[in-house]
């Protein structure tokens, strides 16, 4: 995993799915709110999933949106969360699909990005 703070400016295509991430948090009232954009531009959005018997964080909710809706790659994705770092698990799903090297955002309620990483 990789992972430096001072993210730096976003192009429109990436700010794109972090708004969608806070969008999604905030729409649904859920921990995490996480955005993919697949090889095509296409985007997945989700939340936390947290029932009794399956627990998803919102970026391996949305990864596995875009799976099962036939993306077969990622170009980036987006969480925005009160976590101060992306889990392996997330990276792990991101890289999964996308490949070493996807970049993924990690963003406050307020759509800073505080962490910029790759999925290694």
């Amino acid at each position: 995993m990789s992972e430096s703070a001072a993210p730096g400016a976003l192009d429109a295509e990436d700010r794109k799915i972090v708004t969608l991430a806070r969008s999604a948090r905030a729409r649904n009232g859920v921990a995490e709110g996480a955005a993919v954009r697949d090889e095509t531009g296409r985007t997945y959005v989700a939340g936390t999933v947290s029932l009794d018997s399956l627990k998803l964080s919102a970026l391996r909710t949305a990864v596995a949106m875009a799976v099962a809706s036939g993306a077969e790659s990622l170009e980036a994705a987006a969480v925005v969360s009160s976590e101060e770092a992306l889990s392996a698990e997330d990276l792990s799903a991101v890289r999964d699909l996308g490949g070493a090297g996807t970049p993924v955002f990690l963003a406050g309620a307020d759509g800073e990005v505080r962490v910029r990483a790759q999925a290694n």
